[in-house]
């Protein structure tokens, strides 16, 4: 059996679909969380600077969604032809567009401004996004894609949950579709048992 390594910030943030779909899986994994000050040296050891990674048998692994996908294929939840696929890659990456603009605000240093870019996301950006979104739900059977559970699911719910603690409100308050996604998600039953007892963090 290989043996699984996952490397992050001892909260959410990207390394959660992971740990999900990992759950998911059934696959055991050791869950590192460093804290900020032993990031300068950590960082040295990791691929590009960057986290989270995923090491698979020793071998390191990252870049959030290209770990997702893969682990995805190996829970046979990547799509059943590369149409689906196709699609799931392009709603993730849009997602991505998405996650940008909240890792703008989080980089704003001054204070007044950060307040100004946190009322726009909160005013448009979100709703513009949750609301296609959620159509797309909505268009397809209550999943991302033809009706059935997918890691690009499981991605855009993690990290809509990880951003409603960044934004300090429920971003999906308005969106019905992406609600009743997050609470298959949630309730399927090794996904369940991570999330009540994992650790608790604001994002």
């Amino acid at each position: 059996m290989p043996t699984y390594k996952l490397t992050y910030f001892n909260f959410m943030g990207l390394a959660e679909p992971i740990r999900l779909i990992l759950k998911y899986m059934g696959q055991e994994f050791e869950d590192v969380r460093i804290e900020r000050s032993d990031w300068p040296q950590v960082k040295e050891a990791m691929p590009f600077g960057k986290v989270p990674v995923l090491e698979i048998d020793g071998k390191k692994i990252h870049q959030s969604t290209a770990i997702c996908r893969y682990l995805g294929k190996q829970a046979g939840i990547a799509g059943k032809n590369d149409k689906e696929s196709l699609e799931i890659d392009m709603i993730v990456d849009t997602f991505q567009d998405f996650r940008m603009e909240i890792v703008k605000l989080m980089q704003e240093q001054d204070p007044e401004a950060k307040e100004k870019k946190k009322e726009t996301l909160i005013k448009e950006t979100v709703p513009y996004y949750l609301a296609k979104f959620d159509e797309v739900i909505k268009n397809n059977g209550g999943h991302l894609v033809n009706g059935s559970l997918s890691w690009g699911d499981i991605y855009i719910i993690s990290l809509t949950d990880s951003m409603t603690g960044i934004l300090k409100t429920d971003i999906v308050t308005n969106y019905p579709n992406i609600q009743e996604l997050k609470k298959k998600v949630f309730s399927i039953p090794k996904i369940k048992a991570w999330v009540d007892k994992r650790p608790k963090t604001d994002f």
